[in-house]
């Protein structure tokens, strides 16, 4: 695996080392001491999958408070995806600043999500589909969201959601005083 730094302190893109022959190739997807190199959590406790029918299917921003704070590695297996992490810990030099990068069944790319990081994504094609690697369970007292469209953020989305949860069109804006405590 290479490990890519990406703009945000302790947030990388992970591509595969492929080996590759006349049958294809073979590449890990998660090593332990690889993560544990780079300061990632190497402890995976749920693995999630998410399906979206359409395209412009939006899930986000999603993060969750400590101590039940997760690091994430997502992954897109089917389809394409726009996928979006916003540094939301209050005393990292890059707090509030974001950054993206189109995950697809073809690039194989991951993006690791440090804890304190919100998360969501758009598909960019129907039938797209993805799978987190997530180190802390999901604890549904501790999820919190934000708006994605936030403009204190100015996430740039390639194209307009036209598909969005009830729950994720009600998210407000960023407020410190609400979505950090």
């Amino acid at each position: 695996m290479r490990f890519v730094e990406t703009p945000l302190a302790g947030a990388f893109v992970i591509d595969l080392e492929k080996r590759e022959d006349e049958r294809g190739f073979f590449a890990r997807v998660f090593c332990r001491d690889e993560f544990e190199d780079h300061g990632l959590p190497s402890a995976i406790v749920q693995i999630n999958d998410s399906l979206a029918a359409d395209k412009g299917t939006l899930r986000g921003m999603h993060y969750q408070l400590p101590p039940h704070a997760e690091t994430k590695v997502v992954r897109c297996i089917r389809g394409a995806l726009y996928d979006v992490i916003l540094d939301l810990r209050p005393d990292s030099k890059t707090f509030g600043r974001h950054f993206g990068i189109e995950l697809s069944a073809e690039n194989r790319t991951m993006v690791c999500v440090p804890k304190g990081f919100a998360h969501g994504f758009v598909t960019l094609r129907d039938d797209t589909e993805a799978f987190y690697l997530t180190d802390e369970s999901y604890a549904p007292t501790h999820e919190r969201g934000i708006r994605w469209n936030d403009p204190a953020f100015g996430i740039a989305w390639p194209l307009e959601p036209a598909v969005i949860s009830e729950k994720d069109r009600h998210h407000a804006d960023f407020d410190p005083a609400t979505h950090l405590a």
